[in-house]
């Protein structure tokens, strides 16, 4: 699901945190949705691309602690859990901005390399 259809949906969101075990499950539902959808929007259009792939990368990571920690966990054992869990794409992707910015000619060429 993306970041608006987590807004559409805020309850399922807030449901979820709870069985995770996350404070203040309605609130970080919002936060995290907010993030989600407006920061990768902003991302998209290419506005403020490093500033904004702060939050959404800890979202990401934030995301992987809670859901795959048994991926995090057996990083070095079993590399492949961790590359294959759901948030690993995002979380390269946002880092990526991260480190190099959004430059339109770039990122095909990083998407092809890293198969993303």
């Amino acid at each position: 699901m993306t970041g608006q259809g987590h807004l559409a949906n805020i309850g399922n969101v807030s449901d979820f945190f709870v069985s995770l075990g996350i404070p203040f499950p309605m609130l970080n539902a919002y936060l995290s949705s907010s993030v989600e959808c407006f920061g990768s929007l902003l991302l998209i259009v290419g506005l403020a691309s490093r500033l904004t792939a702060i939050p959404v990368a800890v979202t990401m990571a934030v995301a992987y602690l809670t859901a795959d920690l048994e991926a995090v966990t057996s990083i070095f054992s079993d590399p492949d859990k961790f590359v294959k869990a759901d948030p690993f794409p995002y979380l390269l992707r946002r880092s990526t901005h991260l480190a190099i910015g959004s430059d339109p000619f770039l990122w095909p060429d990083l998407c092809v390399c890293f198969g993303v």
